[in-house]
């Protein structure tokens, strides 16, 4: 997967997108965001991890963001420069060398990865923001994003938490332009961090494809970027079909309901 070329394209698309835009225009997918929220936060996003990567930061950083400029012309001077650095650090740096993350792994290439799906999603948000069409999106990156939502962002359960089963039954979700299938079970994250604070969210743990005498409960079939826009709370362009369980299915989108962490 060349994530470095998704996050180079999906951003040229979020500034396309944007940069007529009326400035106060309401985002659908993000409640009491502008655009030039968006602009912003997507620019913040990327200086960040700019930042993380040419420092070679291996702790949890204490840093503020630059200041929010004022004006459009200003916000996407910032955005141009954050990207600006963000490819050019990812372009030099091996994706095994070791960078802080908010995650398990503390790869350079987690940054890379997360933040190609980034890019994508936020895309997605500003051409609904301004009413364009959808640009295509590229169902090789569209599946690798259902598998990141599903390891990281709902899953990745840390070494310091436990997954607490709410449904014992597998669910499968099948993206069938790409062929992959993903098993899961519907759950918690319970613990404390080594920081003292305690957590107790919304979680999904994806399971080995079950035995034939495990059948799953409930499936759930789409094209990969239908799924991936799914998991992430925005609309998707096709059908994104659910069958069986209907207690199964209500549990996984409670989950996706209270949202990524």
């Amino acid at each position: 997967m060349d994530h470095l070329t998704a996050i180079v394209r999906e951003s040229a698309r979020f500034r396309a997108a944007l940069v007529d835009a009326d400035p106060g225009a309401p985002v659908p997918t993000c409640p009491g965001w502008s655009a030039d929220d968006l602009l912003h936060h997507l620019a913040e996003v990327q200086d960040f991890w700019a930042y993380v990567l040419r420092e070679a930061v291996t702790d949890e950083p204490d840093r503020d963001p630059p200041p929010r400029p004022g004006t459009r012309a200003d916000l996407l001077a910032l955005f141009d420069t954050a990207h600006a650095a963000l490819v050019d650090q990812l372009g030099r740096l091996d994706p095994t060398e070791t960078r802080w993350s908010w995650a398990e792994e503390q790869t350079v290439g987690f940054t890379l990865r997360r933040q190609a799906h980034e890019a994508l999603v936020h895309r997605v948000d500003a051409e609904l923001t301004v009413g364009a069409a959808r640009a295509p999106i590229d169902p090789e990156l569209a599946t690798d994003g259902v598998a990141e939502a599903l390891e990281v962002m709902y899953g990745g359960i840390p070494r310091w938490a436990d997954f607490v089963v709410a449904d014992p039954g597998v669910v499968e979700l099948h993206a069938i332009d790409t062929d992959r299938r993903w098993h899961l079970r519907v759950g918690r994250m319970v613990g404390t961090a080594p920081s003292g604070t305690s957590y107790d969210l919304a979680a999904l743990d994806l399971v080995p494809a079950p035995a034939t005498t495990d059948e799953p409960v409930a499936r759930i079939t789409a094209e990969a970027a239908d799924l991936d826009l799914w998991l992430w709370g925005r609309p998707a362009a096709g059908d994104v079909v659910r069958r069986g369980d209907a207690g199964a299915l209500a549990r996984l989108q409670a989950v996706l309901d209270e949202g990524i962490a």
